[in-house]
């Protein structure tokens, strides 16, 4: 039996399979590094009936995860994985390999990704190629999930949004300037509460505001990550994955025709094309 992960910071996504038939399917909360050690990734472990039934009959994990890029980061996660399921080959890497092995398989290709964070990079066919992006949601992640959460709440607290979307936003999250403030700079894991706004942006998307910050997003990614990526690879296709590119699909489009960029593929979730992946590996 194989356990196949793909982690984001906000949830983490799981196919246990077995001779090409998937066992279980299902999603904890996310797994990264630079925010959880090894203790806590193994009390998330051992709160799933599924992990708990399946532990002892896993013999390969594949885990892809946010955050997992350096050896030392990976190491964390690979302790705890390994003293959970004692009889695996325990395999982490980071989630720019899996959504370029989704997306492109064996074959060549600029990959992005675009959901909580934003990352993006030169996949040769078969190893990504390390670059310096990836620099996190202070620093990056334009037109991210966290990226977009962070806009709203500014215009939210310097009074700038729309009254329009202002009324909905109250409305909707009944959220104050201190309790804002104290979310974003005190409490834990900021970058997810700053993701959970997503589903405003999907409610209010035919507003002509929030319509231009999701472009203004994804024009930022394009001028940041995509663009001299292709300088670099001239020709290459580029794959987008992640929730954020899927779920606002025309917006992204119409920011890519203006920079004179074309959008090859666009996969939401790489789990199901991991899944195959290393099942066809793991067939004998």
């Amino acid at each position: 039996m194989i356990a196949v992960i793909y982690s984001g910071s906000n949830y983490a996504d799981w196919r246990l399979a077995d001779k090409g038939r998937t066992i279980a399917s299902f999603k904890t909360n996310g797994i990264n590094p630079f925010f959880d050690d090894e203790k806590h990734i193994l009390q998330l472990l051992n709160k799933n009936i599924n992990l708990i039934h399946h532990a002892e009959e896993i013999k390969r994990v594949y885990f892809f995860a946010a955050g997992a890029s350096t050896t030392e980061l990976k190491a964390v996660i690979h302790k705890a994985l390994a003293a959970f399921f004692k009889f695996a080959k325990v395999t982490v890497d980071h989630d720019m390999d899996a959504a370029a092995i989704a997306c492109c398989k064996n074959s060549p290709g600029i990959v992005s990704i675009c959901g909580s964070g934003t990352n993006a990079a030169w996949y040769d066919g078969k190893k990504i190629k390390p670059n310096n992006f990836g620099l996190g949601y202070i620093l990056a992640d334009e037109g991210s999930a966290n990226w977009l959460g962070r806009q709203l709440i500014k215009g939210f607290l310097s009074e700038t949004l729309p009254s329009d979307i202002r009324k909905k936003f109250i409305k909707k999250y009944d959220l104050d300037r201190a309790t804002l403030l104290d979310k974003v700079y005190r409490q834990k894991h900021p970058a997810i509460f700053l993701s959970s706004f997503t589903d405003f942006f999907l409610e209010n998307r035919e507003n002509d505001y929030m319509k231009n910050v999701i472009k203004t997003g994804f024009s930022q990614l394009i001028n940041t990550y995509l663009l001299p990526l292709r300088r670099q690879h001239p020709g290459a296709a580029i794959h987008c994955s992640g929730t954020i590119v899927a779920d606002f699909q025309t917006e992204l489009f119409e920011a890519a025709a203006e920079s004179d960029i074309r959008i090859a593929g666009i996969l939401k979730e790489p789990i199901n094309n991991l899944l195959t992946y290393y099942a066809n590996k793991n067939k004998n």
